[in-house]
């Protein structure tokens, strides 16, 4: 595989995400309010009506440039790492290199993580006099120094390699099991329910850390807490049940079963599109 090859999932993987956060971005907004706050669907859609319309879409920035890098990286590093193994380790086993490439990918991803920090503030009401948008969050939590970009580091990289592993392990053989398809269309069918079906259930798997996530990087100029820590707090503060964990985890996979089907279905039509560019 040669490196115009390679950047060919670079490029896919972008477009994929731009398209992505575009039609998703309020249903994550709801969900990331009910992660934060323990609420129902109905507070959290309250309180993005207390908000108003002018801020329904505050905090898209990051995701938009957060989402196309990560989406980008993730496609693009997998493909590259796995053919760079292939190439230095012919007898490798074909498992362990998928695996390998994708906690590579998931991992070099988490370097993005100040964009991800950044959305979660802006999309905090307290917040909303603070931080005016994208670019002046950036600029003023310098002062807090480098470290406070990347608080949640560790629950983002426990996140980004296991969830690549079953994402690119199960991908195909999610396809594969799907009706036959004579047609480009019955083909976009199928690249959506794969993609999303896998994205639901991957999200609902790793759902509790991302609310320790979500937790983690609310807070702004205080003590960095690890993820045990802070796990360990909301489930004493969530009246130690576990299923209080799981607070919001409906919108969840309803919003990764559109999202990744999205990504999914769009990833591969790029993909065809620009094969006669790449040959």
């Amino acid at each position: 595989m040669d490196n115009r090859s390679n950047g060919r999932h670079f490029y896919c993987g972008a477009g994929a995400a731009l398209l992505n956060v575009t039609v998703t971005f309020p249903v994550n907004k709801l969900m990331f309010r009910q992660q934060l706050y323990g609420i129902s669907f109905r507070d959290a859609v309250k309180q993005l009506r207390n908000d108003g319309v002018k801020h329904l879409f505050r905090g898209v920035g990051p995701p938009l440039v957060q989402r196309t890098s990560s989406l980008s990286l993730m496609f693009g590093l997998y493909r590259k790492y796995q053919s760079q193994l292939t190439r230095r380790f012919p007898e490798m086993n074909r498992v362990l290199c998928s695996s390998l490439a994708a906690i590579g990918a998931g991992t070099t991803e988490a370097v993005l993580l100040p964009l991800e920090r950044i959305q979660t503030l802006l999309q905090i009401t307290k917040y909303h006099n603070q931080f005016q948008n994208m670019y002046h969050a950036l600029v003023d939590l310098s002062s807090y120094g480098l470290k406070e970009y990347y608080r949640g580091f560790t629950a983002v990289v426990l996140r980004n390699g296991p969830s690549n592993v079953l994402f690119f392990g199960l991908r195909k053989p999610l396809k594969d099991i799907m009706p036959s398809s004579h047609s480009n269309v019955g083909d976009i069918v199928n690249d959506f329910f794969s993609g999303a079906l896998l994205g639901a259930m991957l999200s609902t798997l790793f759902f509790p850390l991302n609310v320790v996530k979500s937790n983690m990087q609310k807070s702004l100029g205080i003590q960095f807490y690890s993820v045990w820590t802070t796990l360990w707090w909301l489930y004493e503060k969530r009246g130690r049940r576990w299923r209080n964990m799981y607070v919001g985890v409906h919108i969840n996979y309803t919003r990764s079963f559109l999202s990744w089907g999205i990504i999914n279905a769009s990833y591969e039509i790029l993909m065809k599109l620009t094969e006669k560019c790449y040959g």
